[in-house]
């Protein structure tokens, strides 16, 4: 039995921009993982997960006719991931083999409900890993991210491919994504386009300041990704001035940030955080996407009032939320006053990948 795992992730800073390629985001993985597990079949093969075996599929309207999307559902990452590795492992002169697969997710809670800990990005990259061991292919780890990201293109995800970064690299990130226009344009085997630089992509760790604290609340909301992205998206060209303004802001912000985790400056980091709070919420208002919903809103007041720095984690709608503290102070009061909010304190720790997989 072959064994994979990759860590769920969260933003720390640059939601939205990021989408954008060249527009830098932070990113943490955090220790709470998808396994892969592949075993060799004979004549059939299987694919099994119990976590997303009543997984709704959403739906909307183009042209008046109903399109099924198929973003949030993990099965289609799982299924374009299979397919980019095969692909590959045929180029590499590997014969195609049947086997049965097997997913188990820690990142949702026990009654199936999403966290928003990034489970697409995770299920791809362990079935990228657990594939390349399945069929002796060794990869780096930005192999792994690039043919993770090809298969999210596959899916024709609007995301920006950083949780799948955080999911490879593991650890803290400042992410910046590539330009899928240049992908997709590309000509020849995936094996060059591996070896090539994809314009704009840079994945750079972080060391944070040693009194750094993280601390991650989760509203009981789910919220979805791409839905958010999507309004946010058809909203660009109405408010375009408004939107470059913040994309130019949300760089600065995060450039500043990042040089933060370079100096060891944590109150640095803490005022960025809050920065670039204000700058979502800006956003929300030009576009008119609910980002940071009042249960966030109160995740963030109570979090300023214990003195951390505090903001919505992705696409917000939902979900999740962090707070940037120092050392420990004010941490046990403010998961006490979450928790009388109805707020929930995720007991979750950021995830260092020291070694190579494969």
């Amino acid at each position: 039995m072959i064994e994979a795992t990759a860590p769920g992730k969260l933003f720390i800073a640059g939601e939205y921009a990021v989408v954008e390629a060249g527009h830098p985001a932070i990113l943490v993985a955090i220790d709470q993982f998808i396994t892969v597990k592949i075993a060799p079949a004979k004549q059939a093969g299987s694919l099994l997960s119990e976590q997303y075996s009543d997984f709704p599929v959403r739906w909307t309207r183009q042209n008046n006719e109903l399109v099924l999307d198929i973003r949030e559902n993990p099965f289609h990452y799982l299924l374009a991931a299979i397919h980019v590795v095969e692909a590959y492992a045929q180029e590499q002169g590997k014969a195609l083999r049947f086997f049965d697969l097997i997913v188990t997710s820690e990142l949702d809670n026990a009654n199936g409900r999403k966290y928003g800990l990034g489970s697409s990005g995770a299920v791809t990259v362990a079935t990228v890993q657990a594939l390349a061991k399945f069929y002796g292919l060794t990869l780096s780890k930005l192999e792994q991210f690039k043919l993770a990201a090809l298969a999210h293109l596959r899916v024709k995800a609007n995301g920006s491919c950083g949780d799948i970064a955080a999911s490879v690299y593991g650890g803290w990130l400042a992410f910046t994504t590539f330009d899928a226009a240049w992908v997709h344009a590309q000509k020849g085997t995936i094996g060059e386009l591996l070896q090539k630089d994809w314009p704009k992509l840079s994945i750079q760790p972080l060391t944070p300041p040693e009194d750094l604290r993280l601390l991650i609340g989760w509203t009981g909301s789910p919220a979805s990704t791409s839905l958010l992205v999507d309004e946010v998206h058809q909203q660009r060209a109405h408010v375009a001035k408004d939107y470059q303004q913040f994309l130019q802001a949300s760089q600065l912000c995060v450039e500043a940030m990042i040089q933060g985790f370079h100096a060891n400056d944590l109150a640095l980091i803490q005022t960025k955080i809050r920065e670039n709070r204000h700058l979502l919420q800006a956003l929300s208002r030009i576009t008119g996407v609910a980002i940071e919903t009042p249960a966030l809103t109160k995740l963030c007041e109570l979090a300023e009032t214990y003195e951390g720095a505090a903001k919505s984690s992705g696409a917000g709608g939902g979900d999740c939320g962090i707070v940037i503290f120092k050392q420990k102070s004010g941490v046990l009061p403010l998961i006490s006053a979450w928790e009388k909010s109805g707020i929930t304190p995720l007991p979750l720790h950021v995830y260092d990948r020291k070694e190579d997989d494969l």
